[in-house]
């Protein structure tokens, strides 16, 4: 069963389109990673997903929208979010703000949610400690535990492993993997193809030679050859 689904997407910026007619659908369960040279409009084609742009053209279906739960985002960190001076309770809990409409205090089921999800990631002994004094892959392992107290279903992750080290690399990549074999629908947009070749059941490639297809399928395709030798 379809979770998304894309048509006839055209979408750009300054009346200069980066992206023309893009149709695709992803299933529940499955490891979309969207990959292209940088400027190929990745990040903006996550933003028109989750509904903070709008595209030129198209049209985006979402089995059930964001508003009510089912999404977690993991935006790219920025100096901003890196030196929130803020615990890790807080920031974890701060992933169930999206759904309290009117209602500002944390539940018990929110705390339980929060902590739960931090002993998921392996944060549990952090919980006091401030943001901003934790490494890059503590940090990045905060704000996916945040995430998934914001969506139950899907989670949309933007460049997640940009700036870490190689152990922490492979520790965030275990853990979404982890996280997608569990059932939960991952859309991931990606500059490290071949790290998440492991993981990926799909693969969605923009700019030149633009692909939509399995993994196994972009692989012995020529835009997925010419892709990853650029990459070697």
């Amino acid at each position: 069963m379809a979770f998304l689904e894309v048509k006839n997407l055209s979408f750009g910026y300054d009346d200069k389109v980066l992206v023309k007619d893009l149709s695709f659908c992803v299933e529940n369960g499955s490891y979309l990673c969207i990959v292209g040279e940088n400027g190929s409009g990745k990040t903006t084609l996550m933003r028109i997903l989750l509904g903070l742009y709008s595209p030129m053209e198209g049209e985006v279906i979402i089995e059930s929208p964001g508003g009510e739960g089912q999404i977690g985002y993991l935006p790219q960190v920025n100096a901003v979010s890196k030196d929130f001076p803020a615990s890790v309770r807080e920031i974890v809990l701060s992933g169930c703000q999206g759904k309290k409409g009117f209602h500002p205090f944390y539940t018990k089921d929110d705390k339980i949610k929060a902590l739960s999800n931090m002993e998921r990631m392996g944060i549990s002994d952090l919980k006091n400690r401030c943001f901003r004094e934790l490494s890059g892959g503590q940090k990045q392992r905060v704000l996916l535990a945040r995430a998934l107290c914001a969506g139950k279903k899907a989670l949309f992750l933007d460049e997640p492993v940009s700036g870490l080290d190689p152990k922490a690399t492979a520790q965030m990549y275990g853990m979404i993997g982890r996280l997608n074999e569990e059932g939960m629908t991952v859309l991931m947009v990606s500059h490290d193809i071949k790290g998440v070749l492991s993981f990926a059941t799909h693969i969605l490639k923009l700019g030149e030679n633009m692909f939509f297809g399995t993994l196994e399928e972009y692989l012995e395709s020529e835009s997925g050859r010419m892709f990853l030798e650029k990459k070697e």
